[in-house]
């Protein structure tokens, strides 16, 4: 399993985080510039030693249990097998969280497997007042809305797991949208930062919490 170091300052000593290469043929490399902008904002603001590169990893690796943060996008089909469901149980349960985004489109394939990863733990929407929304940046109406397509507000689903959050997926937000390069969307500058500061909790919950 993975080991989580603390300096004494508080900082995080170098680490990589995880991008999720999944099967079904939908894009799960979308989004290409989005992590490594991502973890130079941490790295930036909130003193972590990231690798500046993301590691692909897929959930049949072994490589998944070295990453205490794994990300998964795209807008298509995702497919998991038995024993893929059963290996993302088991990180998870060692301390893993997973953020999924989606890019649109991908609602239909990724929520029956989010409902049966658990069968004890439904998806369940994140409060606006979980530790998640409030460091080290504060959102009190939750997640922000980056993307608009169907003209519904951004919802935040979670996993809970002996009251601790393993995984997030972030739904009507294009989330990651927010961490592209500047030119890729051309989104407002503000918007931008209002996405990273979001995912920057995301990390600092799964290497801090």
């Amino acid at each position: 399993m993975f080991q989580l170091f603390l300096l004494g300052s508080g900082l995080l000593e170098a680490q990589s985080i995880g991008l999720l290469k999944y099967r079904g043929g939908g894009d799960w490399y979308a989004n290409p510039t989005a992590l490594s902008n991502l973890i130079d904002y941490c790295n930036q603001n909130l003193g972590t030693q990231l690798d500046a590169e993301p590691v692909t990893v897929e959930p049949s690796s072994n490589e998944l249990f070295a990453q205490p943060f794994v990300h998964m996008t795209g807008h298509g089909n995702v497919v998991f097998s038995d024993m893929e469901l059963d290996q993302l149980q088991r990180w998870l349960d060692g301390g893993g969280f997973l953020h999924i985004d989606d890019n649109y489109g991908m609602d239909p394939f990724i929520r029956p497997y989010l409902e049966r990863l658990f069968d004890d733990s439904p998806l369940e929407r994140i409060p606006p007042d979980h530790p998640i929304f409030t460091k080290p940046f504060s959102f009190p109406d939750g997640l922000p809305k980056v993307h608009e397509h169907n003209n519904r507000a951004p919802e935040a689903w979670g996993i809970f797991r002996n009251g601790r959050l393993v995984l997030m997926y972030s739904f009507e937000s294009d989330l990651g949208d927010g961490w592209e390069d500047a030119g890729v969307h051309n989104d407002p500058e503000e918007l931008r930062e209002q996405a990273l500061r979001m995912g920057a909790n995301l990390v600092w919950w799964a290497f801090v919490r």
